[in-house]
């Protein structure tokens, strides 16, 4: 990667792409205005155009549908009092909840395909190239658009470097307040909260795994031990597993600390607001129903958040927490981690549907999406995975300013004299064309008209004897035909083995 976000991959020139998609006012029953802005990773937007997405209810209709036999199946999840709650009601089958789900699938794809909508398509399929790295932000204040499974879209699923977002539409960029440190080990608080019928320390045991981590665990902690936590240490990473839910009524979020406490986002609003000062750069919340978690600290303007759509099943979070970690402790993004852990979800859903709908990134947009390796303060080794079972305490190397400059003025002229020389001119070319090739098909232009001139054509001409082309005469009232639609430009490519007749000046005249 350089320092303009681009780097060659499989051939291609990829490039660190921001995508936001902006749906501002309206609803379901009379459509919402929607803004795409399309630009690189750090860069103002180059692109923005407006399109529309129409009235559709049914979208709302079909996915509290399927969310009503989803919750209705009694998994073995992360809520409090849910199953309690659902007693009453029939337990549908699986594979029923996996029919519903695909039929939403395919609807919110008819939504998203829609005539209003399609200038918002086309140019996003214009303006990505299949390799790029993906970052898509939904903005929007509608709560129930975002509880859509938004990874659906089948424009989402066809770039494999893709993942979207969610985003509140007002925010701003904290002024970070931290304290300096010599740690070069990531800084995570763990909250072990209510485990009543679940396994919290699975999750423990999975944390544990991660490489140059100083993890802190809070097992059924009090209010005040987790306050103070978060008021007197800077941390990195908040973790929390447990029982969780969301009220919508008052789009609010509690998460269950312990047997008989529970608190609001707000409950805990001055000490999340000092972490995030004091560099908190990432919240997960591995338990159930967590979009009210999310809506409540977009206020505090973390950095990023993931949490879980719906009640999530213990092994699911187990799992998804296992492939997540695994997939950002090697380096890579927050984005494409998530990605990889959710898609790695699908070999759960035989048993648990719709498992790969559950985890959702909820971003701040004025911040960079966070890699594992921006989390050290200090140089460190990124590419350690979880196979480690013990954290690398390797020593921290030091370049001095002199030694850093010598190597850059080194690397830039190794790299002048390769460009001069032009070694790397073929693997450009053959880039280029693999660029051009992998271009969405373009229908022809309709300002264009191109005539042909066949062996039946020149044949047919009479009186004239036939020369193997267009003789003068037919040359010239094929112009004079073209020229009565006022083109602005005429382009003739026609094979003549023989001089224009002196004796027939009119198409010699037309020509000059």
């Amino acid at each position: 990667m350089n320092s303009f976000g681009q780097v060659l991959y499989n051939g291609e020139l990829a490039v660190d792409k921001l995508i936001i998609l902006n749906l501002g006012e309206g609803n379901f029953e009379h459509g919402f205005t929607v803004t795409l802005q399309i630009g690189n990773e750090n860069v103002r937007p180059t692109v923005e155009i407006t399109g529309e997405l129409p009235p559709n209810p049914e979208i709302l209709r079909d996915y509290h549908r399927w969310q009503s036999i989803y919750r209705n199946l009694r998994l073995p999840s992360r809520p409090i009092g849910l199953h309690k709650e659902l007693n009453q009601v029939q337990v549908p089958s699986l594979e029923y909840c996996q029919q519903v789900s695909e039929e939403f699938k395919v609807s919110f794809n008819t939504w998203l395909a829609s005539d209003s909508f399609r200038s918002i398509r086309e140019k996003l399929l214009e303006k990505l190239m299949l390799a790029d790295n993906i970052q898509m932000l939904l903005q929007t204040k509608d709560l129930r658009l975002q509880k859509l499974p938004w990874h659906l879209w089948d424009l989402i699923e066809r770039y494999p470097q893709a993942e979207i977002a969610l985003s509140a539409p007002a925010y701003e960029q904290v002024n970070l307040n931290r304290i300096a440190t010599t740690s070069d080990r990531v800084k995570i608080l763990a909250i072990l909260g209510n485990s009543q019928g679940i396994d919290t320390k699975a999750d423990q045991a999975l944390l544990n795994l991660l490489p140059n981590t100083d993890i802190t665990f809070l097992v059924e902690p009090q209010c005040l031990d987790l306050t103070d936590q978060l008021w007197e240490q800077n941390w990195q990473i908040l973790f929390f597993a447990g029982h969780s839910s969301t009220q919508e009524t008052n789009q609010t979020g509690k998460i269950y600390i312990n047997q008989t406490e529970s608190l609001t986002i707000s409950q805990l609003k001055y000490a999340l607001k000092k972490a995030v000062e004091r560099g908190l750069q990432l919240a997960i919340f591995n338990s159930c129903d967590g979009l009210g978690l999310a809506w409540e600290f977009a206020d505090l303007h973390i950095p990023q958040i993931i949490v879980m759509r719906e009640p999530v099943p213990d092994r699911v979070a187990q799992q998804f927490l296992k492939y997540f970690l695994s997939a950002f402790a090697r380096g890579g993004s927050l984005y494409l981690a998530v990605r990889e852990a959710r898609e790695r979800l699908q070999g759960l859903e035989n048993q648990f549907p719709c498992a790969t709908w559950l985890p959702v990134i909820f971003q701040n947009p004025a911040e960079m999406p966070l890699n594992w390796g921006e989390l050290f303060i200090n140089t460190h080794n990124p590419s350690a995975s979880l196979s480690q079972t013990t954290p690398v305490r390797g020593t921290t190397h030091r370049l001095g300013f002199s030694l850093i400059l010598l190597a850059s003025m080194v690397v830039t002229g190794i790299l002048i004299g390769i460009r001069y020389l032009g070694v790397l001119q073929p693997l450009e070319l053959s880039a280029f064309d693999q660029l051009i090739r992998l271009r969405p098909p373009e229908k022809p232009d309709s300002r264009l008209l191109i005539v042909t001139v066949t062996e039946e054509d020149v044949q047919a001409q009479k009186p004239e004897k036939p020369q193997g082309s267009l003789s003068d005469k037919s040359l010239a009232q094929l112009l004079e035909k073209l020229e009565a639609y006022q083109p602005q430009v005429i382009g003739l490519d026609i094979y003549r083995d023989y001089p224009v007749d002196k004796n027939y000046p009119v198409l010699a005249e037309r020509m000059r």
